[in-house]
């Protein structure tokens, strides 16, 4: 690090933070996704002991074949192999089995740990769906995509890995354990003593390796989210010539990052070598404690009563101390894994938890035809919409779907006791094209979002056709309403999928129809493959006004009574602007419409037309009454002054 580069500052872990590491909760939830690999589960408990057992057998085999066989053969002139071999072919038989018990649950674990996350992005992407508008304003790309993939490897590698690992070495040790309690009682309580003496020198370590790891995630998340962004401004970063200030600020991400993963991984990484190291400490201890109570002949109290050790069983439970401290290391080791990947299951789990979006609406929106005068529900498509008001009483009401919109004395802000939007009123007739207009931050989006029911009203009424819209599910509420936006959004798929995308019943003729209205027949149909042309990347082959185009079509497809267009011209030029704009009247016929636009000249022929300011409407009319009211419409229109 530079000697000018300060020091990303880390809060301290506090006994809260280092308690996340062992949340019992999170580690319950990750085991309930589990709960399906039951039987596969006990198949590998099952292998894991035998794997325990076959290790356990191999350490004591060397206590039989150096005093049963070595030594009484060392002393005789012609030796006889046919004992040793046979106990050679029974231990190698135990060693197969061993092989094939390991081999066979790790195979087991990575089938377990990739079905589970399966269940796991499913949730999440399940989640996802339900979540507000408002959650996804709040957080970058990159940090929900961070869950996706950064926090849910970690999790295969708790699953695949770790946590067979620790089985597996809880195993061994219980095993190896009274293995070395078969041999001497004396030496186990030895090693006992002296394994409790080397937990508590880690212990300090271990204990701030969680906080670290959570910030590990949190600011891996921040990162990502960054050059998500960065990605995608690419273009603007190089015309402002911004890459210098890009780079600083990704190094500073980048070293918050390295820092709170260098202090966890340190901390977790020596864990290892240092229990290896003790280990060896130990080895030593209890070599000297055995050699000495042989060579002193005393009475060595084992399982199966009190005997002598014996050079065999002294070599056989050396080798059972490796087997019993390697375990424990790996435990140690295994540690890092699963503190990653607890950190990252609570930040899946915070974002399961979050709130979805509410719906108590109960209004719902129908096929319609008239028989004998009276609205009613048609089975199929008719072309006439109607919503469909269950009462209280068993009886339905049906109200025929129209287009007028009301906003009666709306209040609305983003964060509570901040209001964007003060007393808006508006009427709008169907057929009727409503413009909006005024500076960036004015509130004209917000309106839009309202109608949408991205967001709901701190104070006063939105009405549809007369109906209360928080009465209307909203599902069935937007199914009525055609968007287009400023940015497009197409996706991976062909022109014809995504114009059909709003409407998924609509036939090849209809689309074409609608990319006609539109004026993209034209272009379309000189793509490579025409309609079947396969867009990717947002549709990055195309220019940004034949994306709008597609986007247009596309809401002409849904066919829906009203449609919102939200700055859909701005990024068109007056020539396509032209076309777009027959294509527009055309779409627009019949319907009610409202218009967010920069480009005065595209809303000169709208019904009324209503100028906002700091969230207020400060003047509404046509064209010609605003202009004749020389206020700030005529100020924008005659270029006295220019929107911001």
């Amino acid at each position: 690090m530079n000697k000018n580069e300060k020091m990303p500052s880390v809060k301290t872990p506090d006994r809260h933070a280092q308690k996340m590491q062992f949340d019992k909760e999170t580690l319950g939830r990750l085991l309930s996704y589990m709960k399906d690999y039951r039987s596969t589960l006990a198949v590998v408990v099952i292998c894991i002991l035998l794997s325990a057992m076959a290790s356990g057998a191999s350490s004591l085999f060397l206590q039989t074949l150096i005093d049963d066989f070595i030594m009484p053969m060392l002393g005789m002139d012609a030796p006889v192999f046919a004992g040793l071999a046979k106990a050679i072919f029974v231990i190698a038989i135990v060693y197969i089995i061993g092989i094939v018990s390991t081999l066979l649950y790790n195979r087991l674990m990575v089938t377990i740990a990739q079905g589970t996350l399966k269940k796991i992005r499913d949730d999440m992407f399940s989640k996802m769906q339900w979540l507000s508008v408002r959650y996804f304003d709040t957080h970058t790309n990159g940090e929900i995509m961070s869950l996706y993939t950064n926090d849910t490897d970690t999790l295969r590698q708790m699953i695949a890995q770790s946590m067979a690992q620790i089985v597996s070495s809880v195993f061994t040790i219980v095993t190896v354990f009274f293995c070395m309690l078969y041999i001497s009682v004396w030496l186990t309580l030895a090693v006992v003593i002296t394994m409790l003496a080397i937990l508590r020198l880690v212990k300090g370590m271990a204990g701030k390796t969680g906080f670290y790891f959570m910030e590990q995630q949190r600011t891996l998340a921040g990162l990502d989210g960054y050059v998500e962004e960065m990605i995608n401004g690419q273009k603007v970063i190089k015309v402002f010539c911004h890459e210098e200030q890009s780079k600083n600020e990704f190094r500073e991400k980048n070293r918050q990052w390295a820092f709170a993963a260098t202090k966890a991984n340190g901390h977790a990484n020596a864990l290892m070598p240092m229990m290896a190291a003790l280990g060896y400490v130990q080895y030593i201890l209890i070599a000297v404690i055995g050699a000495y109570l042989a060579i002193a002949e005393a009475a060595n109290l084992s399982l199966l009563g009190f005997n002598t050790l014996s050079l065999g069983m002294i070599a056989s439970f050396l080798t059972l101390t490796r087997s019993f401290s390697n375990p424990i290391s790996q435990i140690s080791n295994q540690f890092n894994s699963i503190v990653t990947a607890l950190a990252g299951a609570s930040r899946i789990f915070q974002f399961m938890d979050e709130k979805p979006e509410t719906d108590d609406g109960y209004v719902t929106l129908v096929n319609a035809k008239m028989e004998n005068g009276i609205l009613v529900e048609a089975s199929g498509h008719t072309g006439m919409w109607a919503w469909k008001h269950p009462h209280g009483d068993g009886t339905v009401t049906y109200t025929e779907l129209k287009g007028r919109v009301v906003l009666d004395h709306v209040d609305f802000g983003y964060i509570p006791g901040k209001e964007v939007l003060h007393d808006i009123t508006l009427y709008a007739e169907p057929g009727q094209k409503i413009a909006f207009v005024g500076a960036t931050g004015a509130g004209k989006t917000t309106i839009t979002n309202l109608i949408n029911r991205f967001y709901d009203i701190d104070d006063g009424k939105i009405r549809y056709d007369g109906i209360n819209i928080n009465k209307i599910k909203k599902a069935d509420l937007r199914r009525s309403l055609g968007v287009v936006l400023q940015d497009v959004n197409l996706f991976t798929g062909s022109v014809m999928e995504n114009l059909r995308y709003g409407n998924p019943e609509a036939s090849d003729e209809e689309c074409i129809a609608a990319a006609k209205l539109a004026n993209a027949d034209g272009f379309i149909r000189m793509l490579p493959e025409g309609y079947h042309t396969v867009l990717k990347g947002g549709g990055n082959g195309l220019s940004q006004g034949q994306r709008q185009l597609i986007s247009i079509a596309r809401a002409a497809v849904s066919n829906p009574p009203v449609m919102i267009l939200d700055e859909a011209t701005s990024s068109i030029d007056t020539r396509t602007e032209s076309l777009v704009q027959d294509g527009m009247d055309k779409l627009m016929k019949g319907r009610t419409v409202f218009v967010i636009a920069h480009r005065l000249s595209t809303v000169q022929n709208s019904d009324v037309i209503m100028v906002l300011d700091h969230g207020r409407i400060i003047e509404r009319g046509n064209h010609e009454k605003l202009i004749g009211e020389k206020g700030t419409y005529y100020q924008l229109y005659t270029g006295a002054f220019e929107l911001e």
